[in-house]
């Protein structure tokens, strides 16, 4: 499945599965936590506890500041009636320690930020790799599934949303503690002032719960649709679509298909925004409610003598940070529960284990190959499809033999050499090579041994070197193997009238990038192919974009580098197929034919009507 598909089917399948979690999913999902820790630990144990202390000395510094602002009230009022009796050395005393713990708590502030934008920097980073090592342990077959794409992507958007997961739960350790300073004072004076300031936030974090549970359904059910709007995007705007959309006139159609989704996304969002906006003034407002009634009997005992101006101001504003922290604490709570929830999908995806089980014990590769492959009632299916790619295939490809593919678009050839080379596992059936299932060998070993280009090879964007190298990028620094493998391919010409040679850049996405034409490009590819001295090559479609004079220059070389080399080549240009020693014709999955050039027009079926089809277009 192409990955512009992946998201229109998608969201057919993934909607009615985006049901907001309850409260007790979210108090389960803080289980979530502890491993989450566990990561950002390992990311760096250094600035976890730097982060740790620098938010510990944070939670006393309100309090401190309260108490020091009510010995200076409390100096003030003293002075006021002492009728200059009174030294006011301890006034300026307190002023400055006030002056001081000021200072500190906006050091402590700005070096908290620091540390947690480096942390947050670097989880993002080592997360993001993670997800890159475990992406590469997965199928081709998972890839090509949209469920599965639905959890990579969320998982890479956890990698960036969870460093202020990070931030959150220190902060709501941090502020925990500081309520446990401020409430001493509070219980001291009045223990009914903790019960009313409770009660005034309480309807402000059931709302706040409501509207996130509603905010994450929303954010998950468009998943698959936002990633349509991101091609869409693209391809509104990029090099690579641009000549398509102005000869078939697209712009149009694509600017509907954005404004309808972006305008159904700000709907949905502008929706549930307001809501959210209006019951959170009515809750705000009961929270304000219940700050002033309580400021109102600090007042009165103010007034009656039974505390000091001092005291009230300490009170006051103890109840006025504690009302602060509170909400806070209750709002960020349902955000630290709802990214606890988020987190899953994070983990989830490293739940994901590859169906292609690797050998623990593998057996050596044969080098050289003696007998060849063995494809014994080999069928294969997608997990999302009930229609068989491939079914019933059973032939040998011999060792050192030239085999060629032939049949109309869907006939599963590309299938059969992605079964080859182990991308894929047969649904049914086994491979064999030299008489032992192909299971049996090791993975690595299996695909060191095959130089393999697909029809819908990556155009790198990087230098012509480079582009070459992946075909065997741990010989990215082996120059001269880069070069013989471009003369091989004829893609040492391209190189030579290129102003950087072989440093040249490819590609418009960068600066000072050259774009090349597609038979250029097919060349560099089919270089790749010759980086690895393999014994199995695997050519799929690999003279597409050449005219009939490169391509016959391409395979003339090609036929004497592949000497003593068990050769798969797809093609639909029967020029190509007939120089292959043997040629198997697929029609639905299925093989169909089977013999030489020569032997398949004889028989005067499939194969020959195909030939005699082309062959009338060159009359």
């Amino acid at each position: 499945m192409s990955s512009e598909n992946r998201g229109f089917e998608g969201k057919r399948n993934f909607k009615s599965k985006a049901n907001a979690p309850n409260f007790a999913e979210r108090m389960g999902a803080l289980a979530n936590l502890p491993r989450f820790f566990k990561l950002v630990w390992k990311t760096s144990p250094r600035f976890t506890i730097i982060s740790s202390l620098l938010r510990i000395v944070r939670a006393a510094i309100p309090l401190a500041i309260l108490y020091v602002g009510k010995l200076i009230i409390d100096q003030v009022v003293l002075l006021s009636h002492s009728n200059g009796n009174i030294s006011t050395h301890r006034l300026w005393q307190l002023v400055a320690i006030e002056f001081g713990l000021a200072i500190i708590s906006d050091v402590l502030n700005r070096a908290t930020t620091l540390t947690d934008g480096l942390l947050g920097d670097l989880f993002s980073n080592y997360t993001s790799v993670r997800i890159m090592n475990h992406a590469a342990t997965l199928d081709l077959d998972q890839f090509e599934n949209s469920e599965f794409y639905d959890k990579l992507e969320r998982a890479r958007q956890q990698t960036v949303g969870r460093t202020m997961l990070l931030s959150q739960v220190m902060s709501q350790v941090q502020d925990l503690i500081t309520m446990g300073f401020l409430s001493v004072g509070l219980v001291a004076f009045n223990p009914w002032l903790i019960f009313l300031l409770v009660v005034a936030v309480i309807p402000a974090f059931i709302g706040e719960s409501y509207f996130n549970d509603r905010t994450y359904m929303l954010t998950r059910s468009q998943t698959p649709e936002r990633r349509e709007l991101d091609y869409i995007r693209y391809i509104g705007a990029s090099d690579e679509t641009a000549k398509e959309v102005k000869i078939f006139n697209l712009s149009g159609f694509i600017i509907e298909r954005f404004k309808k989704l972006s305008g159904k996304f700000y709907k949905d969002n502008s929706r549930l925004s307001i809501k959210r906006s209006v019951w959170g003034t009515l809750f705000a407002v009961i929270g304000s409610a219940g700050y002033y009634a309580a400021y109102i009997v600090i007042i009165i005992k103010t007034v009656t003598g039974d505390i000091s101006i001092g005291e009230l101001t300490f009170l006051a504003g103890s109840f006025r940070q504690l009302r602060s922290l509170l909400e806070g604490i209750l709002s960020r709570f349902t955000s630290v529960s709802q990214g606890a929830v988020y987190l899953r999908d994070f983990f989830d995806f490293f739940e994901i284990k590859p169906k292609i089980v690797v050998s623990s014990q593998p057996r050596p590769f044969p080098r050289p190959i003696q007998q060849g492959f063995i494809f014994e009632n080999v069928g294969f299916k997608y997990s999302n499809s009930d229609k068989w790619a491939n079914r019933n295939l059973n032939f040998t490809l011999h060792a050192g033999e030239k085999l060629a593919l032939v049949g109309e678009n869907g006939a599963g050839k590309t299938t059969l050499v992605k079964l080859l080379a182990r991308l894929y596992d047969p649904t049914e059936g086994r491979i064999l090579l030299d008489g032992h299932d192909l299971k049996g060998y090791g993975i690595v070993e299996l695909r060191k041994e095959i130089g393999i280009i697909f029809q819908d090879y990556l155009r790198y964007q990087m230098s012509f070197a480079q582009n070459i190298a992946v075909g065997n990028i741990e010989e990215i620094e082996n120059r001269e193997l880069i070069e013989r493998s471009a003369q091989k391919s004829l893609a040492n010409m391209i190189a030579e009238k290129l102003a950087g040679k072989y440093d040249q850049a490819l590609g418009r996405r960068f600066n000072e990038g050259v774009e090349l034409s597609g038979g250029e490009w097919q060349k560099i590819a089919l270089a790749r192919a010759y980086m690895k001295d393999a014994q199995i090559m695997i050519l799929d479609e690999p003279t597409a974009a050449l005219d009939a004079r490169a391509e016959y220059e391409v395979f003339q070389r090609f036929a004497e580098l592949a000497k003593g080399k068990t050769t798969v080549v797809i093609s639909h240009r029967f020029s190509t197929v007939r120089m292959a020693d043997r040629i198997l014709v697929l029609e639905k999955g299925r093989m169909i034919e089977e013999g030489s050039h020569v032997e398949l027009l004889e028989k005067n079926g499939r194969y020959a009507e195909l030939f005699h089809l082309q062959a009338l277009g060159y009359q």
